[in-house]
C-alpha cells in the first residue's frame, strides 16, 4: 500500500511561498449530477431555474400545478370531482395528489439537495490524496464521462420514448389503472376508457412525473458509474485514518444527498396502498412484502454504488492488520525488555515516562486498523434511510386501528 505523493505547484504571484494543490484538470470544477442536459437548458431558458439550481420553489409551482390542476378543472366538468357516478372521484383519489403535490416536489428539491451535497465530492478524492499523481488522467476521463453522459441530448430523449412506450403503454394501461370506475377511466370489455382528465392524465401529467423519475434512475446509474471508474483506480489508503474507512469517510455523507428521493418513493407508496385500501377493501398487512421489496430495492440503489470500493478497502485492512501488528510487536517486545526485563537505566523512572504514551498511541492505532470498515457507510445510515423510506406509509397504520389504540399501545411500551 502507498501513500500517493503530494501534486505541488508553485503560485507565480508568489514566488517565496509554495501551494500545495491538486494539479488534476478536475480539481476547480464542482460535481454535479444535475446542472446539465436539454431540460436543464430549457429550464434556464424559461427563467425557472439558473447556474445554481435556484428558483426551486418557482419550478415546484409549476410543474406541480401543470399536472394537477387541470386534472381538477377536467374532472370537475365530468362531474367527477367529487362524487358522481364514479367510485373513485378526483378529489379522493390519495394517489394521485400524493404523486403530483408531493412526489413531484421532493423529486425537483432533490435536485439542489444532490448538487449541494456531490459537488465537492471530486475536490476530496484530490485533497485527500486519494488519486496517485500517475492515476490522474483516468480520473479526469471519468469526471469527464459524468459532465458528458450528464448533457447527453440522446439520453433525455430515450427516456421520453421509454416513458411513452413502457411506462404509459404498458404499465399504466394494465398495472396502474384501478379495476373499478375512476375520474380518469371507466372499465369496458375492451378495457379502461379514458375520459378527458383521464387522457391528460395518461399522456401529459403522468409522463411529466414519470420523466422525472426515471431521470433520477439514471443520475444514479451515472453516479453508479463514475463510482466504479474511480474504484478502478489503485487509491491511497490509509487503513489508521480515524474515519475508519481508509479516508473515504466523506462518501458516507453522500448517501444523505438522496433522503429527499427516499421520501418521494415512500410518499409514492402511501398513495398506492391508501387508494386501495380506502376504495378496494384491501388491508395494509396484505402489502408488507411490496414495502419490503421497495425498501431493499432503494437501499441497493442508494448504498450499493458504494460497494465497488469494499475490495481495495478489505485489502487495505488486511494490510494494515499486518504491517501495524508487526510494528506494534517488535514495540512492545521492546517495552517489554526494558521495563519488565531489567533493561531500563537505573537512573530512568517509569513514571512520566514517554514510552506509556507511545504503548497506549500503538494500541489506539491497532484498534483502528482493526475496526475499520470495508463499506463506506455505516450501519445506523442504513437503518436512517429505511426509517425515511417507510415514514410516509405510516399514517395507514390509523386504517388498522384507531388513534386511541395506537395511544394506548404506546403508554404501554414508554410506561
Amino acid at each position: 500500500m502507498t501513500i500517493a505523493p503530494q501534486n505541488v505547484k508553485a503560485d507565480k504571484h508568489a514566488p517565496n511561498r509554495r501551494v500545495i494543490r491538486p494539479t488534476s484538470m478536475s480539481a476547480d470544477r464542482d460535481f454535479s449530477l444535475v446542472l446539465g442536459g436539454p431540460i436543464f437548458q430549457l429550464l434556464r431558458r424559461w427563467h425557472l431555474t439558473d447556474d445554481t439550481l435556484g428558483l426551486v420553489h418557482q419550478r415546484i409551482i409549476v410543474f406541480s400545478l401543470f399536472c394537477w390542476l387541470p386534472l381538477l378543472l377536467l374532472s370537475a366538468l365530468e362531474s367527477k370531482a367529487l362524487g358522481g357516478t364514479v367510485a373513485v372521484p378526483f378529489l379522493l383519489d390519495l394517489e394521485v395528489h400524493v404523486r403530483f403535490l408531493v412526489a413531484i416536489p421532493l423529486l425537483i428539491a432533490a435536485e439542489l439537495v444532490v448538487h449541494r451535497r456531490l459537488r465537492f465530492v471530486v475536490k476530496q478524492f484530490l485533497e485527500r490524496n486519494l488519486i496517485p499523481e500517475n492515476a490522474m488522467t483516468r480520473f479526469d476521463a471519468a469526471v469527464a464521462s459524468v459532465f458528458r453522459l450528464r448533457n447527453s441530448v440522446l439520453a433525455e430523449v430515450l427516456l421520453m420514448a421509454f416513458v411513452y412506450i413502457v411506462g404509459i403503454l404498458i404499465i399504466f394501461r394494465h398495472y396502474v389503472v384501478l379495476e373499478t370506475a375512476t375520474w380518469y377511466a371507466t372499465p369496458s370489455g375492451t378495457g379502461s376508457k379514458l375520459s378527458f382528465a383521464g387522457m391528460w392524465y395518461g399522456y401529459v401529467s403522468l409522463p411529466i412525473f414519470q420523466f422525472l423519475l426515471c431521470r433520477w434512475y439514471f443520475r444514479i446509474f451515472i453516479w453508479a458509474r463514475f463510482l466504479w471508474q474511480v474504484s478502478r483506480i489503485d487509491l491511497s489508503l490509509l487503513p489508521t485514518h480515524p474515519d475508519r474507512v481508509g479516508g473515504l469517510g466523506f462518501l458516507s455523507g453522500t448517501v444523505y444527498a438522496f433522503v429527499p428521493l427516499l421520501l418521494a418513493h415512500g410518499a409514492l407508496l402511501a398513495g398506492l396502498l391508501g387508494d386501495r385500501i380506502f376504495h378496494l377493501g384491501a388491508t395494509l398487512p396484505s402489502f408488507m412484502i411490496e414495502a419490503l421489496f421497495l425498501v431493499v430495492f432503494l437501499m441497493c440503489v442508494v448504498l450499493g454504488p458504494h460497494l465497488v470500493f469494499s475490495p481495495q478497502l478489505a485489502h487495505a485492512k488486511r494490510m494494515g492488520l499486518r504491517e501495524y501488528g508487526t510494528l506494534a510487536e517488535r514495540y512492545v517486545r521492546d517495552f517489554d525488555a526494558k521495563w519488565l526485563r531489567g533493561g531500563a537505566p537505573a537512573d530512568e523512572r517509569l513514571i512520566g515516562s514517554g514510552d506509556i504514551q507511545s504503548l497506549a498511541d500503538m494500541g489506539n492505532s491497532f484498534e483502528v486498523v482493526r475496526t475499520m470498515r470495508i463499506v463506506p457507510f455505516s450501519n445506523e445510515a442504513i437503518l436512517q434511510l429505511a426509517v425515511v423510506t417507510v415514514a410516509p406509509v405510516a399514517p395507514l397504520l390509523l386504517t388498522m386501528m384507531s388513534s386511541e389504540e395506537i395511544l394506548k399501545k404506546l403508554l404501554g411500551i414508554l410506561f
